[in-house]
Formats: C-alpha cells, sequence, structure tokens
C-alpha cells in the first residue's frame, strides 16, 4: 500500500465481484474494473483471495491485477507450496497468510501460528526474501501475536469478526468487550515492533472504533463495500467508508 506517514490505509477486497461474475461463468463483472474504480474512489491498494478452490478468485484476475494495478496488490492466500509459488511468481507488494478449509464460506478465524510456528517461519521467509511484504491473519490474541512475532512476520492482521458480529446480533456487551481485546492487542503488537492491520466484517456502523485505534495503519474491507455497491456504486460506496476512516482518525 501507498504509505503516506500517519494516514491510514484502506485496502479493498474484490473476491465477491469474482463471486458474481463465477454465478453465471463469462468475464462479467471484471475483478480488474472493480479494481480500477476502488482506485478511483480512494483505495489505497487492492486485496485478493486466491482460494485453493478458485471459487471467486482466478489465477487470470491475479495476472490481469499484477499487470495493470497502479496500486499495490495485497495477495491473501493459505500457506500451501502451490499458493507460496504463485506469489513467488507474481511477487506482489503484500502477501497476508490466512486460514483456509474448503467448507467454510469465508475465513472463520485467525491464524493458528504458535502451533505451527516452525513451518510458517519456513514458508514465510521464501516470500520476505523476494520483496514482498509478509502480513499473518490472526485473532486478537497475545500468544499468536507472540508467534507471529517470532516467525519473522513484520505485519499482522487483526480479525475484526467477531467485533462485527457481536454488533450486528445485538449482543453490545460482547461487541464492546471485543473491541477493547482489539484495542489492547493492537497496541500489543505495535510494542513488539509490528505494523498492525484490521479486517473482515466491517461495515460503515463499526468501522470508525477501529479506525480510531492509533496502531492501526491499514483496513482490508470487501463483502461490505461489494454488497453497499448494488444500492449506491462501488465508487461512492468506498468513499463514505474512505471518509468515516478520516473521520475516526481526526
Amino acid at each position: 500500500m501507498t504509505d503516506d506517514a500517519g494516514k491510514l490505509r484502506l485496502g479493498v477486497n474484490i473476491d465477491h465481484v469474482a463471486t458474481v461474475r463465477n454465478a453465471r461463468g463469462g468475464t462479467y463483472p471484471d475483478p480488474l474494473r472493480a479494481a480500477r474504480l476502488a482506485e478511483e474512489a480512494g483505495a489505497d491498494g487492492i486485496t485478493a483471495h486466491l482460494r485453493e478452490d478458485r471459487r471467486h478468485i482466478s489465477d487470470a484476475d491475479i495476472d490481469g491485477l499484477m499487470e495493470h494495478l497502479s496500486v499495490p496488490l495485497n495477495l491473501e492466500m493459505a500457506a500451501t507450496a502451490e499458493m507460496q509459488a504463485i506469489a513467488l511468481r507474481h511477487r506482489p507488494h503484500a502477501v497476508c497468510i490466512v486460514p483456509e478449509k474448503r467448507e467454510e464460506r469465508t475465513t472463520e478465524g485467525g491464524l493458528e501460528v504458535a502451533q505451527d510456528e516452525n513451518r510458517l517461519a519456513h514458508f514465510i521467509a521464501p516470500l520476505r526474501e523476494a520483496g514482498c511484504r509478509v502480513s499473518i491473519f490472526i485473532a486478537a490474541d497475545a500468544r499468536q501475536i507472540e508467534a507471529a512475532h517470532r516467525i519473522g512476520a513484520p505485519v499482522i492482521e487483526l480479525h475484526t469478526g467477531a467485533y462485527c458480529d457481536a454488533h450486528a446480533e445485538g449482543r453490545f456487551d460482547a461487541r464492546d468487550a471485543e473491541l477493547e481485546r482489539l484495542r489492547k492487542m493492537a497496541a500489543y503488537a505495535h510494542s513488539l515492533g509490528l505494523e498492525v492491520h484490521a479486517g473482515h466484517g466491517l461495515t460503515y456502523e463499526t468501522v470508525k472504533p477501529i479506525a480510531a485505534f492509533p496502531e492501526v495503519r491499514e483496513l482490508n474491507i470487501g463483502h461490505f463495500l461489494i454488497g453497499e455497491a448494488i444500492f449506491r456504486g462501488l465508487g461512492p460506496a468506498i468513499a463514505e467508508m474512505r471518509r468515516l476512516m478520516d473521520e475516526a482518525r481526526a
């Protein structure tokens, strides 16, 4: 992502443009076109998750994004040999390692780093050597943050899904508790020298408290923005998210 000191960056995830395209086959709507519109609307980067089952983003999408994007690409992927090879071939600006299960609808939780440190340390080393900014998608848990730090990941992305789900379900005590946990863990990760990002499930209603954390440098938001684009258009949907983020930061 472009690095304007102090600015909270917005990465727009375009996976679900590909989901709509794949529902009918063919080439429409085009995720690359969505990525360009996102950039025009104020996105600092584009996020795309190339899943092992290719349920939305395809290899050809990654080829096109790498060739034509003028903002950085954040490639989300599982820690597999196939995905490592793809990342090393493309060398995107950023690689975010996420957990992945075939039966899940979306990423359900953070990566279990503490129990897999040795493998993950060896997995990310060549990606870092290739010049990719490696981040690890984890729950707001001190044990996982410490493990991510030990394996040499320079960036963590905190999973905000539990916080967003509690808000949507009206469980406000649970929401507030989860928000406080995210706040404390963002500060803790920052104290270890990690760059802190956050994402998953964020909406207009939930983004500002997370955006207000001074340690958070980047938010990655996708599903909500693509859904909101149905009603107001992609550019205006992203512009409103950008406005709320900037307002919270100010």
